[in-house]
């Protein structure tokens, strides 16, 4: 068998988990943390910052439409996302320098440590830390739902956390447009999204439904200049404070 030709200039090779990654130089020390059904993520340190980030390959983003449009879309959003509650794109490259070569391409995102569904597993969270995850969690989303994307997805394992308890909406695969035409079951059943479980045909492009809140509702409400627990004040900085050591999570 001959052997694979030599790494692109400005980057290097290695094999994470069975998985062959090019990746470029300036980014070291590639560590596994996680993987789903539609790709792999490893941290790793920019040389240039010294800063730890996420490194996300999708498997085999071109091996099919269906494949192509979901990475395709997910860079779009990531492109242009920009809140603090939801991740964003730091780079993207491919090793690939031909367009009849182009089979890969690596997203890379800021690293935050671990997922809430691992939190959750690792300790049991304090109402206070309950409420300040879930309001950011809410920003997140009202940042996107203003943009006319409905994630589809979420989940817990999609809820990146880093040590200050700082929430990032992640992965944004199975995302749409408010207005697209829209597949019914695409997400785990546990954690269906609101707008997919009740028909989102009936919902608005902020997911929640037209009219004021009916008498007797409790619970989170979206209101327009801000979002907070109904009847509360959003919690405050220290709410965050100690949230467990960031673990293996991206």
């Amino acid at each position: 068998m001959s052997s694979p030709p030599p790494a692109r200039k400005g980057f290097y090779r290695q094999e994470v988990t069975k998985t062959a990654w090019e990746v470029r130089a300036v980014y070291q020390d590639l560590q596994p943390v996680g993987s789903g059904a539609y790709g792999a993520v490893c941290s790793a340190v920019d040389s240039r910052t010294g800063a730890k980030v996420a490194i996300k390959k999708l498997y085999r983003p071109f091996q099919s439409e269906l494949y192509a449009k979901r990475a395709y879309r997910e860079l779009r959003l990531l492109k242009h996302m920009r809140h603090e509650n939801v991740i964003g794109l730091l780079d993207v490259f491919t090793p690939d320098e031909t367009l009849d070569d182009f089979t890969d391409f690596y997203l890379v995102m800021p690293f935050m440590g671990t997922d809430l569904g691992k939190l959750m597993k690792l300790e049991k969270l304090s109402e206070d830390r309950i409420q300040f995850l879930v309001y950011q969690m809410l920003k997140g989303l009202k940042y996107i739902h203003a943009a006319g994307v409905i994630h589809r997805d979420l989940k817990p394992s999609n809820l990146a956390v880093n040590e200050d308890c700082e929430l990032k909406i992640l992965d944004f695969g199975l995302a749409r447009q408010a207005d697209s035409e829209m597949t019914g079951y695409v997400v785990t059943r546990w954690y269906r999204a609101p707008e997919v479980i009740l028909n989102w045909m009936h919902y608005t492009q902020t997911g929640l439904h037209e009219g004021p809140p009916r008498a007797g509702e409790e619970g989170f409400r979206l209101y327009p200049d801000q979002c907070k627990p109904s009847g509360r004040e959003p919690p405050g900085e220290n709410a965050g404070a100690g949230c467990g050591a960031a673990g293996d999570g991206g």
